[in-house]
């Protein structure tokens, strides 16, 4: 199982591609509150198009809520103040991904006590991060390319389509 933990996210359409994301891999998506938007936010809806109900959400109403239902679980979190790299691990079968806001990334504390699987996105120096949603998608495919994408349709993969039906 992929989990996508998002802290305290703030921009609803990230958020709804985050949950098109999950949707469209099979990842759970937990969300630790306060959020910067309500659930009901169109921007929200919008970006999660029609696949809402294909979506393990879970939500908590603190962080430390969160680690403590989850204390014994392997947390990798996403900042670009880790020196390693994202491809440098290989993820376990329960792997929780967890990034932070879009203005500050993760708190921290977090990621002071979680050495080990802090990891980073690698981009050219000087410019600030990635968009959340994107970081989101490029961490979720790198652990199912690890996976060789059990479960989802990839390319090679036998369909019933051809480029006739195209025409």
């Amino acid at each position: 199982m992929i989990n996508i933990v998002l802290h305290c996210p703030e921009i609803p359409q990230n958020t709804g591609n985050i949950a098109r994301t999950c949707a469209a891999t099979g990842a759970a998506l937990h969300l630790i509150r306060p959020l910067g938007f309500t659930i009901d936010d169109r921007k929200l809806k919008r970006a999660g198009l029609d696949y809402w109900d294909k979506l393990n959400i879970t939500y908590y109403d603190n962080e430390e809520a969160f680690f403590r239902l989850h204390a014994d679980k392997t947390i990798y979190c996403f900042s670009t103040k880790s020196p390693r790299s994202y491809t440098e691990v290989t993820y376990p079968e329960d792997v929780y991904l967890m990034f932070g806001r879009e203005t500050a990334g993760l708190p921290e504390h977090i990621l002071a006590e979680r050495p080990d699987t802090c990891v980073r996105i690698p981009m050219r120096e000087g410019l600030r991060s990635l968009n959340l949603s994107n970081s989101v998608a490029v961490a979720v495919y790198e652990v199912l390319r690890q996976r060789d994408f059990a479960g989802l349709l990839s390319e090679g993969t036998p369909t019933t389509f051809s480029w006739e039906d195209v025409r």
